[in-house]
């Protein structure tokens, strides 16, 4: 998102290590914090996301742990625009999902580019084609699929609010897994001068071929740092299904994530 202060000028020389005392360098912390909190930011990060949830399965004695690696990398456009891209690639293990057994291996990749623009009254919006990619593990649903993805989101002194969806359908003759689902994660977070902030997120997906909803509700707390002369940003954070399908997740969930920041895009 393009913002008023020094950011682009802020960030190279977070990133290269250049000193400009300590008033200055938590300045561009605290500035780069709130620009991470934007999902739609011009600005290359690799975060690691691990993720745990108990009670699954049909005796509700499972649990899985995934690893999501999640690559950002912009590309800026002449005309002002961005072309932001996303990709999940899952690592799972898994117990008692399938009773009395384990599973283990990646999961499906998901592929999002949205094309990406901020108005005139601060609203950044970005749309765009979304891809499923089966890896045809264990815990894979080998199926291809594909969509139509969005955000909108608004970035007010401290606060940054906004939604992200997407719609995936299969699109194989006869497919292992038939893909008809909604997603849609409404989001919060407010940044403050220290570099701290605080998030407040759901991830619900309502699946029509099931007609069922996840409806799993986030807070997290992350913390940026300078280590070595680059920015890493540190984030834990605890969850609750508040709706799940037979079989799926229930009560509470955990989730800590670090995020390594390169530049600028």
């Amino acid at each position: 998102m393009q913002r008023n202060t020094p950011i682009g000028n802020s960030l190279c020389m977070a990133v290269f290590g250049t000193c400009l005392g300590c008033a200055a360098q938590a300045q561009d912390a605290a500035d780069l914090a709130q620009d991470l909190a934007n999902p739609l930011a011009a600005i290359i990060s690799v975060p690691f996301q691990l993720n745990h949830d108990d009670n699954i399965g049909p005796t509700g004695s499972g649990s899985r742990t995934t690893l999501n690696l999640q690559p950002i990398i912009p590309f800026a456009l002449d005309n002002g625009a961005n072309i932001i891209t996303r990709t999940i690639i899952p690592y799972i293990w898994q117990d008692d999902v399938i009773p009395g057994t384990s599973q283990s291996g990646f999961g499906d990749v998901l592929a999002s580019a949205w094309y990406s623009r901020t108005t005139e009254n601060s609203l950044t919006w970005g749309i765009g084609p979304v891809l499923r990619i089966p890896t045809n593990s264990d815990v894979s649903g080998k199926t291809w699929g594909a969509g139509i993805t969005g955000i909108a989101l608004k970035q007010t002194g401290p606060w940054t609010y906004g939604a992200l969806a997407n719609h995936l359908w299969d699109f194989e003759s006869s497919p292992t897994t038939p893909i008809n689902a909604t997603f849609v994660q409404p989001f919060v977070a407010f940044s403050t001068e220290a570099a701290w902030t605080f998030s407040l997120q759901s991830e619900s997906t309502y699946d029509w071929e099931v007609e069922s909803w996840s409806v799993p509700v986030n807070a997290s707390v992350s913390k940026l740092a300078i280590i070595g002369g680059r920015p890493v940003n540190f984030q834990g954070g605890v969850g609750y299904w508040l709706e799940s399908p037979d079989g799926g997740p229930q009560d509470w969930r955990f989730r800590l994530q670090v995020q390594f920041v390169f530049s600028k895009g």
